[in-house]
């Protein structure tokens, strides 16, 4: 991988990092559990645009339920 290839990913990064800042927790795990359901989906289905959108939707639902309390 060249250095250009390097630091364009690692700009991409911080970005979508810096990103969730303002966002609460159901809104960060909704976003985490479409991003694994995207990954999940893609995978299973060997790479099919159907299955990485039908994964990202399902994980964005899920992630979006699932919430926690700190105690």
């Amino acid at each position: 991988m060249s250095a250009t290839y390097k630091i364009i990913a690692s700009v991409l990064l911080i970005g979508f990092l810096s990103g969730c800042a303002g966002m609460s927790h159901r809104q960060q795990n909704a976003a985490a559990g479409a991003a694994i359901g995207g990954v999940a989906g893609a995978v299973l289905t060997g790479g099919s645009s159907l299955g990485t959108v039908g994964g990202a939707a399902i994980g964005g639902v899920i992630g979006h339920g699932v919430d926690y309390h700190k105690k």
